[in-house]
């Protein structure tokens, strides 16, 4: 069974086989061309060496083009005083231009390189197929750019056009493979078309999200729900920080700690999320925090407190005002200030929060044209809640923070003046009578 046979009366072994190359060879050489008259030899070799000939011209001419056209493009982009015309020369475009040059050449002139109708037609049917990908991936590469540019503005960040793009690729994408189809198999578009009508309830379940994404980027934008830098939580999905990049079927959040969240784009359609670019746009940002006082601190302001607080100038004119209304109400009613019972006096935690209210209006970094208020919260076991509900008029986070900070170490200071305290849970410490 170690015999290989060429032909009736000719045999080797296969230990004979290295020796025997090339007649091997030139037994194969025989066998492929012997189908073949001299003169059809002939004229097959003239057309593979016209087509080698058209091959090398547009070698050429596709390394002249992309001199010239990305020689052209550099003049304008140096002349240009704009910057967003940079974008061209880092792209592919240029390239996918260029070759579209030596593409026609082969399609047009090397077809007719060969007398064959058969070798013609592959020739014709492959340089179609090259100038249809040229075109979409130039068209692809282009729209890449656009958006590019388009993201420079200002106004990308309102209107994000992501979406949009990616949608007209995949039609792109979708058209450009019915034409290589067609092209392949030599039937007219239309029909594979009609096909797909027939098929458009698969199609519709394949690209379902593609769907869904195309529908809620359209609501996004023309309700300017969400755009590209704005800042928005949503706990569904973890997400918390600056939107990245709103696109068909995904949405990009880089959170505070500098991970990125990928959400769909439809789930801020369905579900809810928290925008917080109303507060950028603004200038302003709320504070909203609590001091909890020890409800066993709260008394009437004694002789001993009131000497205190009157040194206190942000207090001058609400004990001003107080004391000629006490006073005026008490003389009405004929009460005797000391019965506590019956008078009406001044409390410590009541003048503490006129205190605060005074010193946030006297505050730089606290809005007066906003909403000001000091109140108390309901008691609970943990003590009496003093709200402050104001705005900072810097909404930047860091400085925010500082201005907010800052408040709260000034009344947690000064509060031992109106003799409050604040409550704070029992530790072992406080049990075990150790200072």
């Amino acid at each position: 069974m170690n015999v290989l046979k060429l032909t009736a009366d000719t045999t080797f072994t296969l230990a004979q086989a290295p020796e025997n190359l090339h007649f091997f060879h030139s037994w194969v050489n025989g066998k492929l061309w012997e189908t073949l008259e001299p003169e059809a030899y002939q004229v097959l070799l003239t057309d593979f060496a016209i087509f080698f000939v058209v091959a090398i011209v547009a070698a050429i001419a596709y390394f002249v083009a992309k001199t010239f056209v990305v020689s052209l493009v550099k003049r304008i982009v140096v002349r240009s005083k704009n910057s967003w015309d940079d974008e061209i020369l880092n792209s592919r475009l240029l390239t996918f231009v260029s070759l579209i040059v030596p593409t026609i050449i082969i399609w047009k002139v090397g077809a007719k390189a060969f007398t064959s109708a058969e070798h013609a037609s592959v020739i014709d049917a492959g340089g179609n197929v090259v100038m249809i990908l040229l075109a979409f991936l130039s068209i692809n590469s282009a729209l890449n750019v656009c958006e590019r540019i388009y993201r420079r503005y200002e106004i990308s960040k309102k209107f994000p056009v992501k979406g949009f793009i990616q949608v007209v690729k995949i039609v792109m994408a979708i058209c450009g493979t019915v034409f290589i189809i067609s092209s392949i198999i030599d039937k007219s578009p239309l029909a594979l078309f009609t096909g797909l009508g027939a098929m458009s309830a698969v199609l519709m379940f394949i690209f379902k999200d593609s769907i869904l994404g195309l529908v809620a980027g359209v609501q996004l934008s023309a309700n300017r729900m969400v755009a590209r830098g704005d800042w928005i939580e949503v706990p569904k999905f973890g997400a918390d920080g600056e939107v990245l990049e709103v696109a068909l079927t995904t949405v990009k959040v880089r959170n505070w700690d500098k991970t990125i969240t990928t959400l769909p784009t439809y789930a801020l359609i369905s579900d809810s999320f928290k925008n917080w670019r109303g507060m950028s746009a603004s200038g302003v940002r709320r504070i909203m925090r609590s001091i909890t006082l020890d409800m066993q601190t709260i008394k009437f302001v004694d002789a001993a407190m009131m000497g205190r607080l009157k040194s206190i100038k942000l207090l001058d004119e609400y004990l001003e005002g107080k004391e000629q209304e006490l006073n005026s109400w008490n003389d009405e009613q004929e009460v005797d200030p000391q019965d506590l019972t019956n008078a009406r006096v001044l409390t410590n935690v009541g003048t503490f929060r006129a205190y605060i209210a005074a010193y946030l209006k006297n505050h730089p970094k606290i809005s007066q044209t906003e909403t000001l208020l000091v109140r108390q919260l309901q008691p609970s076991q943990y003590g009496l809640p003093i709200q402050i509900y104001v705005f900072s008029n810097d909404n930047r986070w860091i400085e925010f923070e500082g201005v907010q900070s800052d408040i709260f170490d000034h009344l947690l200071s000064v509060m031992a003046e109106f003799d409050l305290s604040v409550y704070q849970r029992p530790t072992g410490r406080d049990f075990s009578g150790n200072e």
